[in-house]
């Protein structure tokens, strides 16, 4: 069984598309060759700046020959149905047999398709996957009519046995495969022939390229922490960053380089993003936490061992840094005479057409967030103060030139204005939570704004009717919703979110825009094992734009319905709930008052009434004291007494007084635990 390798060749693919354009390309090239008749045992692709490449292992020699048994037209049909099918399989009439079907007498054609070597099968699947490669992007260059992300230069394709390596036969646009590659564009540029991946991947690195993107990114991470920690130093870990640098070098050598004393006075988060956005450099801190020097990754190894790199890079740094320091002096200058210039100039940008200027915005936010103070303990007037402050750096310089450290910036600007803490701390946080995994605000201030913020955004676009339909979600509104479940749940708050809503935008459709929440509710809670239809239950009656008392009861309810108890309980409840229904519309009347424990005629209806009175008052004192997880507990020790109950009594007996008193009996089971949740709804 040979083994395949295939390499594809190019100028510099961009970092950010070669994971996702190999795991293409292994998909493409597998679901081919696995349609067309092949079977492999293992595959592994591979991605650097300059190829991508791809080891099956296992694969089969050839495809197998294949008999299909395809069913034709009836025997007495017209010549002109014979005819075409006929055509369609390439047989002739002495070819088809005769077999009896459910519509009568049919032609059956027995068509053979040979099986196909391997060569013929890889060349034709790879053409394919060249000529329609999933790039985001790509390009024509020269004459020809390929397109790829970057000029293609060559194509390595060999199929390896016992016997040795052959080339497969192809030729795409002009190229034809070969068994040859070029290592390290500087240090070993020189044609390599290849027999196996094995072979392939060694001769790479002793040409200077490091196949794997893993150890590459695991080369550079470890030399970088080795040399700071040589220096009483260490490097601020950011995965991203490591990922797309691990994606720009095919040999890493790291460099560690120094920050000019001018520019270490900068914020360590403007002088980190600086050197990452601009320089993919990364950053390197003292024990206490300031950013002293940076990390950088070369492509080649220098006979100077990179003092001509780390100088060229000292230059551009000390550029962009001189950027960075201009408009953070400036900004502080505006921030101690008072922020009110950024705030005038938010009134000339525009948040959405139809919601007004951003200035406008932050009118609404800091009404709101105002409301809100009261039930999240925060102080009214320094909520108010936040919200109209927390914007106000989206019209600093730094904030313009780094659109992602609004909100930090923000901080700092309020800090240096003399604001109060709480005000400084909401302008970082009221972003927050920006996804499942981002840190929840819990001081009081930030934790008012940042639910206004939200808040207002939901009910800003539910008013002008943009919502979001299927996977289109443009302004986010998904992740607003999220970050409002987050908010509230985090910080345990008791709040009406409906009136909130209301006091947005009373023009939002409230209801529309609660069942959204309650939607996204349902989603972040899965993770958490709690299951939807518990959610569903407890959204009933009037207790749904409580969202923390609505995922207090789910979490007592869900806890106990996986019990033996809770299982029967829900089962002896709905039963309750169908005869009462069944018999209320029979009837026309509502069985809900009147149940005597004096009418009980078995010992089960007494000890059933018993239980019920024993129940209601300890369910009710749970219920007002929020304590669900005892209420919950006292409704499932009903199991037992409803068990025997339905197990001895019949409910309709012919005496229509103790038919009603059973039926009132009932109706007492299901308000009882209608005060939890709509039990029905479990299972349904």
């Amino acid at each position: 069984m040979p083994d395949l390798l295939i390499e594809l060749f190019s100028e510099e693919i961009p970092a950010r598309m070669q994971a996702r354009a190999a795991a293409d390309l292994q998909k493409l090239m597998t679901d081919g060759l696995v349609e067309a008749g092949l079977t492999y045992s293992g595959a592994v692709a591979h991605a650097t700046p300059r190829r991508l490449a791809l080891s099956v292992q296992g694969l089969t020699a050839e495809s197998p020959t294949t008999t299909e048994a395809r069913r034709g037209p009836r025997v007495d049909a017209p010549e002109k149905a014979l005819a075409g099918f006929l055509k369609s399989t390439g047989l002739t009439r002495e070819q088809l047999v005769e077999q009896d079907d459910k519509k009568g007498r049919v032609f059956i054609a027995n068509i053979t398709k040979p099986g196909r070597p391997a060569a013929e099968i890889v060349a034709e699947v790879l053409d394919r996957t060249i000529r329609n490669f999933p790039w985001p992007k790509s390009m024509r260059w020269g004459a020809g009519t390929l397109r790829w992300v970057r000029p293609l230069r060559s194509i390595l394709c060999i199929l390896t046995d016992e016997a040795g390596a052959e080339i497969v036969p192809l030729t795409v646009d002009g190229m034809t495969a070969g068994d040859t590659t070029e290592g390290h564009r500087f240090m070993a540029p020189d044609t390599i022939r290849v027999t196996s991946f094995d072979d392939y991947e060694a001769k790479l690195k002793r040409a200077r390229v490091v196949l794997s993107a893993e150890e590459r990114a695991d080369a550079i991470w470890q030399d970088a922490t080795n040399q700071a920690f040589a220096a009483g130093l260490e490097v601020v870990e950011d995965k991203g960053l490591l990922a797309e640098v691990a994606g720009l070098v095919e040999w890493p050598v790291v460099l560690m380089g120094r920050i000019g004393d001018d520019f270490l006075g900068l914020p360590p988060e403007v002088l980190q993003t600086s050197m990452k956005e601009h320089q993919k450099f990364f950053s390197v801190r003292d024990k206490t936490g300031k950013i002293v020097r940076f990390v950088t990754v070369a492509n080649r190894e220098t006979a100077d061992d990179g003092a001509t790199i780390l100088a060229g890079n000292d230059r551009v740094l000390s550029a962009r840094l001189s950027d960075a320091k201009f408009f953070w002096e400036n900004d502080l200058r505006v921030a101690k005479a008072g922020m009110d210039p950024w705030l005038d100039a938010l009134s000339n940008v525009t948040f959405h057409a139809k919601l007004g200027s951003q200035k406008d915005r932050i009118e609404r936010i800091a009404a709101l967030a105002r409301e809100i103070a009261p039930s999240v303990g925060a102080d009214p007037d320094l909520a108010e103060r936040a919200a109209r402050l927390a914007k106000a750096d989206l019209s600093s310089e730094m904030v313009y030139e780094f659109p992602e450290l609004q909100g930090l910036m923000g901080r700092y600007y309020a800090e240096a204005a003399g604001e109060d803490p709480a005000v400084a701390l909401a302008a970082q946080e009221h972003y927050s939570p920006l996804g499942p995994s981002d840190d929840v605000p819990t001081a009081p201030v930030s934790v008012a704004v940042a639910l206004a913020d939200k808040l207002d955004t939901l009910a800003g676009f539910w008013a002008i009717d943009e919502k979001p339909t299927g996977s289109k979600d443009p302004y986010a509104l998904r992740r607003a919703t999220l970050g409002v479940v987050r908010l509230i749940l985090s910080n345990g708050l008791a709040l009406a979110v409906s009136d909130l809503i209301a006091k947005a935008r009373p023009d939002a459709d409230g209801a529309d825009l609660l069942s959204f929440l309650h939607d996204r509710l349902k989603v972040y809670l899965r993770d958490d094992g709690i299951r939807h239809d518990v959610i569903d239950a407890c959204l009933t009656g009037d207790r749904t734009d409580d969202l923390s008392d609505l995922v207090a009861r789910a979490r007592a309810l869900n806890a106990v319905i996986t019990t033996e108890d809770g299982e029967n309980l829900i089962q002896g409840y709905r039963r309750a709930n169908n005869i009462l229904t069944q018999a209320e519309e029979q009837d026309g009347v509502e069985y809900s008052y009147g149940a005597d424990p004096k009418l009980a005629e078995t010992e089960e209806e007494t000890a059933l009434f018993t239980a019920l009175e024993q129940a209601r008052p300890q369910i009710d004192a749970a219920l007002a004291a929020e304590d669900y997880p005892t209420a919950v507990a006292a409704l499932a020790a009903l199991r037992a007494p409803i068990d025997a109950f339905f197990e001895a009594v019949q409910v309709n007996s012919d005496n229509q007084i103790t038919r009603r008193n059973r039926l009132n009996m009932l109706s007492e089971i299901v308000r009882t635990g209608a005060k939890i949740a709509d039990l029905t709804r479990i299972g349904a």
